[in-house]
């Protein structure tokens, strides 16, 4: 039996069987579930399944599997219980699906952990579901296009046909990335995602210079994703409302007609420019802060940065880089939150040289190569955060590398995943300033662990 079959049966059988999986999906690292009766899912043997590095409960269950074989656990999953990942299947499964007291019970405890969750907790949320799907563009057009910047900046010629074609490969997923987060934004708010995908496109329309409004000129792109993000939720919440008293017989022309239209006069009079203004207020305040805080606020950022991994909002801040490098050009705010997976690197190579635990060295070994290449959650929840101590000896690594960066101003020209690849990211002529921060970071994530993070007795229980 395969590696990913195996996964996927044992782990549907600590879910409670395939009838208790409502919910299925997956990201880089992790595979979301929410079960029917929560009851009936045994944690604690999710957690002592080989192969399983740790489980975060939220809104769904995220057992994290590391990079490549979690899609292949979600695909063997979804051939298991018929559902499709990333996407909900209301069907009832009569065989296993518990109708009692105690699983309505479970069920109805379920909704009011959701709904005492804080409300920026699930903003962010909401946000990370919009942009996790897109991860993979991003990261791979992200390395593609730095790497084409090293190219050139290392004497290559910006008009051969090579750099011509990579500059087309890495950057034109960031020309429409408007379009995607536009279906993405539609889609988690209940919205048909064609729509969402037509209102990104009234923000990034090139056409939108010749549109002149009080006296001036619209920018194509003002307000970026946070505009977008703005315009899609509209037409889906004016799709779902106007769907209910248009009758169904002219519904699919009357309904996507108005929601689109009232939504693209909404967006030029209103939505852009108010996106517009987020941006500014976003961007500025960030600058500011590392202006005013230099090496102490990159020690903050990177120091704290690795409990928002922990619950998975990280993937919220996406919008955030886009526009610092909308607006300046770069993103000096992306390497200093990369040096959270330094931390945890430095912590990781001290616990192996120190334990004598085998199936800690095992986990260990399993996870440093990926979080090297910046994929830290193997690191995270298979390592320093069950042992404890050494996820705060990690953090404060993480901060001094954080610091370096911010001293230096290191900036990237594109958003990718940290750790050594980000090198690539970065302007050329900061890749050897990058690269030191990052072994600074190990070394003091390694230091910390070493000196007082980590002790024998608290591999015992891994």
């Amino acid at each position: 039996m395969r590696k990913e079959e195996r996964l996927a049966k044992e782990i549907t059988e600590q879910l409670g069987g395939t009838g208790n999986i409502a919910e299925l999906a997956s990201c880089m690292t992790r595979l979301r579930v929410k079960p029917v009766d929560e009851s009936k899912v045994n944690l604690n043997g999710i957690k002592d399944i080989d192969g399983v590095m740790g489980v975060v409960e939220a809104e769904t269950l995220q057992i994290i599997l590391g990079p490549g074989i979690v899609t292949k656990v979600a695909d063997e999953v979804s051939r298991m219980t018929g559902k499709n990942v990333s996407s909900v299947d209301d069907d009832d499964d009569d065989e296993e699906i518990d109708t009692s007291l105690e699983g309505l019970a479970a069920r109805t405890k379920a909704g009011l952990n959701e709904k005492n969750a804080t409300p920026f907790k699930l903003f962010l949320r909401k946000i990370a579901s919009i942009f996790i799907p897109l991860i993979p563009a991003i990261v791979a057009s992200g390395l593609i296009a730095g790497i084409n910047n090293v190219i050139i900046k290392s004497g290559g010629d910006p008009e051969s046909t090579l750099v011509q074609m990579l500059d087309l490969i890495g950057w034109g997923l960031f020309g429409y990335l408007g379009v995607f987060v536009g279906i993405n934004t539609a889609k988690e708010f209940g919205g048909s995602p064609a729509l969402g995908g037509a209102a990104g496109i009234l923000l990034i329309n090139p056409g939108l210079a010749n549109i002149t409004l009080f006296g001036e000129a619209l920018v194509p792109g003002r307000g970026g994703l946070i505009g977008v993000m703005l315009a899609a939720a509209l037409v889906a919440f004016l799709e779902k409302r106007i769907r209910k008293v248009v009758p169904s017989a002219i519904d699919i022309i009357v309904t996507p007609t108005l929601a689109l239209l009232i939504t693209g006069f909404a967006t030029f009079f209103v939505l852009q420019p108010v996106g517009g203004f987020l941006s500014d207020i976003i961007t500025k305040g960030l600058l500011g802060v590392l202006d005013v805080g230099g090496i102490l606020a990159g020690l903050v950022l990177a120091g704290t940065f690795l409990p928002l991994v922990v619950t998975g909002l990280h993937q919220g801040l996406t919008p955030v880089h886009m526009e610092l490098i909308n607006s300046i050009g770069d993103d000096p705010l992306l390497p200093i939150l990369a040096m959270g997976g330094a931390g945890q690197v430095g912590a990781a190579f001290a616990i192996y040289f120190k334990t004598k635990n085998a199936r800690l060295k095992k986990v260990i070994k399993g996870g440093l190569p990926v979080g090297m290449l910046g994929i830290g959650e193997p690191l995270i929840f298979g390592v320093t955060l069950p042992l404890g101590r050494p996820f705060l000896t990690a953090c404060l690594g993480a901060a001094v590398g954080g610091a370096f960066q911010a001293f230096f101003k290191i900036a990237t020209v594109a958003i990718g995943v940290s750790g050594i690849p980000l090198a690539f990211l970065v302007h050329a002529n900061q890749i050897v300033l990058y690269l030191i921060g990052l072994l600074i970071a190990y070394a003091f994530g390694f230091l910390f662990t070493w000196m007082f993070g980590f002790k024998e007795e608290m591999a015992k229980n891994i």
